[in-house]
């Protein structure tokens, strides 16, 4: 099950208590003391595993605890360390502190760790405060406590490229195509329920990430369908490709176009401004290039004609992906298409 939130505990572990001692060995009357410090605690760290790719695994699991240190002891001898651990987490993790409403660390690259719970330092034995004047002390010091924190964890996946456009616009069957990936395809709104991780492989040995996002509607960006969910998903991706359904079944083209658009820019000025790449879809079906023509007239930017199902103009979408990824043709992509026909 894919799972893009998660609030979780995590403890360190306690610092062991320095140790009070005294050497006691026959023939040796005042040894002197050798009590030895306390093993530090374990702490809590957060790593970005490629091998996860949701943090479902921590919905069962609400408390995360390393170990603390041991007790010094006589003999000078150093009380263990405590055993960190390591919580996995899905690259594009961000971590939150709940309660002081603060970001931890942004784990946008995999293999980024951040200690998220320091654990305590252990206790000097009194062998630590032996002086010329104080040859016998009987003082040490108790182990630090270790941190504890309530973390909020919020996935935004990283991906090149972020397909966005209305339900059953095409973007699974797409994704389905042009990469290994295998989303969910039928024929009846919202079929994508969480977003969808595909490589696409080009000639040269050239490959971008591509993610299928659940369809937006109107009303999106405060929680109308499923937008407002995994609109953050699309927020990492490099450019957007917006796929519109040449013959929809209610409404017109350019009218879903806009609303996508509109949805975008109400909930993320970034997002809004995001290159975006037009790729209409459907030209297979009848009425598509009375259709198509309509929809170049509205807007002032190049739209890349394909079909997802025939597989028609799919090579040339990817090589107008890979080009604006690279920055080749940055001039002609520079402006989002999303505001190019506020004037109409």
């Amino acid at each position: 099950m894919f799972l893009d939130e998660v609030d979780i505990t995590v403890m360190a572990g306690n610092g062991g208590n320095g140790c009070v001692s005294f050497r006691r060995e026959k023939y040796i009357p005042h040894g002197g003391p050798n009590g030895g410090d306390g093993g530090n605690g374990g702490s809590v760290y957060c790593l970005a595993d490629i091998s996860v790719n949701t943090l479902y695994h921590l919905a069962g699991k609400h408390h995360w605890k390393a170990t603390g240190g041991a007790g010094g002891m006589g003999g000078k001898r150093h009380g263990r360390n405590g055993v960190d651990i390591v919580v996995r987490v899905p690259p594009g993790t961000i971590i939150h502190d709940a309660e002081n409403d603060i970001v931890l660390k942004d784990l946008d690259e995999a293999n980024q760790k951040v200690c998220v719970a320091r654990g305590g330092r252990g206790g000097l034995g009194n062998t630590r405060f032996a002086t010329s004047t104080n040859q016998a002390p009987r003082q040490a010091t108790p182990g630090e406590t270790g941190q504890r924190r309530r973390l909020h964890m919020e996935l935004k996946l990283v991906a090149d490229v972020g397909l966005i456009g209305r339900p059953n616009a095409g973007k699974s069957t797409l994704l389905s195509r042009v990469s290994a990936a295998r989303p969910k395809v039928a024929d009846y709104p919202f079929t994508t329920l969480e977003p969808v991780l595909g490589i696409v492989e080009l000639s040269g040995e050239r490959r971008f990430v591509m993610a299928d996002i659940p369809g937006l509607i109107e009303g999106a960006h405060r929680g109308a369908g499923l937008g407002e969910a995994f609109l953050r998903h699309v927020e990492r991706a490099g450019i957007l490709v917006h796929i519109v359904d040449i013959c929809p079944q209610t409404g017109e083209p350019i009218e879903h176009y806009r609303t996508i658009n509109e949805e975008l820019r109400k909930y993320s000025d970034v997002l809004a401004k995001k290159p975006q790449i037009i790729a209409v879809n459907k030209m297979d079906l009848t009425g598509s290039d009375e259709n198509l023509n309509r929809f170049t007239e509205s807007v002032d930017c190049d739209v890349v004609a394909i079909s997802a199902v025939t597989g028609k103009g799919l090579n040339e979408l990817n090589e107008k992906i890979w080009k604006v990824l690279k920055g080749v043709g940055r001039d002609e992509e520079k402006r989002s298409p999303g505001n190019s026909d506020e004037q109409e």
